[in-house]
């Protein structure tokens, strides 16, 4: 033990007005760190430290410094004082580095770091560009930091030799009066942990020693109410196990192995390549996986059947299973259900090694408002907008963001960032667009408020989409970002330079209805819905789209893919391979919801794993082969994916054959590559069935849905010749067989 100095007789204790004692007592004032922890003398005291601490309760508290040990009295309300001699030099005193031991009325002992003798561990750049709404790299900065520091004395609790580890917590709260960190580390009193409010940027901060990751914690926020309330930190990187709501301090390990994938991410355009999604809800695509077993199962399963990439459904952190993830309270947190983040890297990381693409469904449209996250956070409308008539979602019951506010889009746009930059996600597929774009979006007339031209547009909401977009797009070359958007809005995947809203992708929702539609009607009945099952050519290339066959469409009484077929067994398993056919030769990507590769027999239910069981049957297991093979043949085919957005990728040979139910049209690759392709959705195969052609010379069948290893009647067309004559406006012809419910690709010689 040091020994003990004396302090000259005449050095007197700094002084504190008592209303800030009796603020800081209570864990009640804006600054605590301007009273606890050590301040320098002044004048003839400049040599002396006064160092405050608040242990309420304590029986004795001793300060410990490197010079020796300083009994401390009790001021008021357990604040403790004491003063002892400064460090540094007479020119350049400092306040002494130091632990702090307290005696509890239970006979135990702690010897612990203070809190109120450090520096805040926000820089003014960070509040600077948080309150100008640039921090690009914001969960970097808010939330809980697992810190180290070298110090002469030790470790947190004054061992030798150690680092000082502990968290540097902070948060947004600028109406609060006060905010406390609570948890089991202080036994969620918050007294002991008040935290300081940085200037005027609404940021309040503290460091604590001797907390690190796995710890449980909370704000404890006397809101703008004077109501004490607890809330979740809204940049929690993790959080505990729903129904439980704290967050949990977490530091990451993991060394990613993904760097060729990465690299060649960065290298490569996407939207110019073949993609081919696999859209996973992965709760309960085997339910009860695991990050780290979805890592082997899932990841062999997609490399199985051929799919490009895995879209997840919402795995930011949500309270209610039952939302899918599309209520998000933590934003920043991988859904704790699962395993850490670190289990979630892991997962990421083994689909990039076996060249799986990843994209998560991003949900910046609407929060939920439950109590403990991010609503009314600080006892204002914070997040949320605060006029009542944007600020709700009538039909989810849930907050709308205040896109207008910087911090706000701040808060979102870095939270696009860190999906992709932090967990290496690859695109983003934001959710529910379209009510983000209007203001009158489900509601009726006066229960919304137009814009200040007096429009529908939600005008801070396009301004946050193209900084969201354009800020992605810059800073990570090489991902995606999707829209699910509804309506017929002008320029969705425009970029923001000739103001569009600068997505990569949108959804083709029309021809996702459209195509549902056609195909549930009888075949006998289809040549009277004709139209439908070609008017997406029409706008095919008013956006650049992907063609989903999506959750929503096999849930909530819609009956799966195979259930909206007509017809008998074989007939719907026909069907379903012919959707299948149609969709990856149309123009635009393409996005299979899990189950409907097996054709499986009911529709999705969330707490229930996809139908395996039916795999069982053969003629589940030839659909699954179907679309492995599909997946293959489609990548292998430049024709089908390298002009997806150039009408010079796609020719009508035939467009207007209703009384057969068939369509015939060209695929064209960037380099020539042609594909014809030829779908028959009639319950009969048609022998000699002319097709108009491009080219004269030999062309061959290279796939058919109809193949026996399908499950199909097995009609093949080998290879032939085109006859020179014209026909529908085309310079050759052939007579082929098309199958029932069949399609056809064929290419021609060279």
């Amino acid at each position: 033990m040091a020994k003990e100095t004396k302090i000259k007789e005449d050095t007197v204790t700094a002084p504190v007005a008592q209303s800030e004692l009796d603020a800081v007592s209570n864990a009640e004032f804006y600054n605590p760190h301007a009273v606890l922890g050590g301040h320098l003398g002044t004048g003839k005291y400049a040599d002396t430290a006064t160092i405050r601490v608040l242990r309420p309760l304590a029986k004795s508290v001793t300060v410990i410094t490197q010079d020796g040990e300083y009994a401390m009295t009790h001021e008021h309300n357990g604040v403790f004082v004491t003063t002892v001699p400064a460090a540094g030099t007479k020119k350049e005193p400092t306040i002494p580095d130091y632990r702090v031991r307290t005696e509890w009325e239970d006979g135990e002992v702690l010897v612990e770091d203070d809190p109120y003798r450090y520096l805040p561990t926000l820089g003014d750049m960070d509040t600077y560009l948080f309150g100008e709404g640039r921090h690009e790299k914001l969960w970097e900065a808010l939330g809980a930091h697992v810190l180290r520091f070298d110090d002469p004395m030790g470790g947190a609790d004054g061992t030798p030799g150690e680092q000082v580890t502990g968290t540097a917590f902070s948060v947004w709260a600028p109406n609060a009066h006060a905010v406390r960190v609570v948890g089991n580390f202080n036994a969620w009193d918050g007294r002991r942990h008040a935290m300081r409010a940085l200037g005027s940027s609404g940021v309040w901060e503290i460091f604590i020693p001797g907390v690190g990751a796995g710890e449980a914690y909370k704000f404890q926020i006397l809101n703008a109410n004077y109501v004490w309330e607890m809330k979740a930190d809204p940049m929690e990187r993790q959080h505990e196990v729903p129904p439980n709501t704290a967050s949990i301090v977490t530091e990451s390990t993991y060394e990613w192995g993904d760097d060729a994938w990465m690299q060649h991410r960065r290298a490569t355009n996407p939207h110019d390549g073949p993609v081919a999604i696999y859209e996973v809800h992965a709760g309960s695509w085997r339910k009860g996986l695991t990050y780290r077993e979805l890592a082997t199962e899932l990841v062999d399963y997609v490399k199985q059947e051929g799919f490009t990439h895995v879209e997840f459904m919402p795995l930011a952190q949500h309270p209610f299973s039952g939302s899918w993830g599309y209520q998000v309270t933590g934003y920043y947190a991988v859904d704790s259900r699962l395993g850490s983040p670190d289990d979630f890297r892991y997962l990421v990381d083994q689909l990039h090694q076996a060249g799986i693409g990843v994209i998560m469904d991003w949900v910046p449209a609407h929060f939920p408002k439950d109590a403990f996250a991010l609503g009314r956070f600080d006892g204002t409308p914070l997040y949320e907008d605060p006029d009542p008539l944007r600020g709700e979602h009538p039909d989810w019951g849930t907050y709308v963001f205040n896109f207008g506010r910087r911090e706000v889009r701040n808060f979102l746009v870095a939270n696009a960032l860190f999906w992709l930059e932090d967990l290496h996600i690859d695109a983003l597929r934001v959710d529910a667009v379209s009510s983000m774009l209007y203001l009158d979006y489900s509601r009726e007339p006066g229960q919304w408020r137009p814009n200040i031209y007096g429009g529908r547009e939600n005008l801070e909401a396009i301004d946050f989409l193209k900084e969201a977009t354009a800020t992605a797009y810059k800073n990570n070359p090489g991902i995606m970002m999707i829209a699910e958007e509804s309506t017929a809005w002008p320029g969705i995947t425009a970029p923001t330079s000739a103001g569009g809203i600068g997505f990569g992708l949108k959804w083709n929702m029309g021809w996702m209805h459209d195509t549902l539609q056609y195909l549930h009607e009888e075949p006998i009945n289809r040549k009277w819905h004709h139209g439908e099952i070609t008017f997406s050519m029409v706008y095919a290339y008013s956006e650049h789209y992907v063609l989903p066959i999506s959750h929503d469409e096999v849930v909530y009484g819609k009956g799966s893919v195979y259930g909206k077929m007509p017809g008998n067994g074989w007939q719907k398993l026909a069907g379903v391979r012919s959707l299948f056919g149609y969709q990856w030769a149309h123009p635009g990507k393409k996005l299979s919801f899990m189950g409907n590769e097996l054709a499986q027999w009911g529709e999705w239910n969330h707490d229930a794993s996809i139908d395996w069981d039916c795999l069982n049957w053969e003629e589940h297991r030839q659909i699954q082969k179907y679309v492995a093979d599909l997946n293959a043949f489609y990548k292998a085919n430049p024709a089908l994916w390298s002009q997806d957005f150039d009408p010079a990728g796609f020719e009508w040979l035939t467009s207007d054959d209703a009384d057969h139910n068939t369509l015939s049209f060209l695929r064209i690759g960037a380099k020539g590559e042609t594909l014809a392709v030829v779908v028959n959705f009639s319950g009969e195969a048609w022998s000699d069935y002319q097709v108009a052609l491009p080219t004269g010379g030999k062309w061959t069948e290279v796939f058919t849905s109809d193949d026996a290893a399908y499950g199909g009647s097995d009609i093949h067309n080998g290879t032939f010749e085109a006859v020179e004559g014209e026909y529908h406006s085309r310079p050759f012809s052939a007579k082929i067989t098309v199958p029932a419910l069949g399609v056809v690709f064929l290419k021609p010689e060279d």
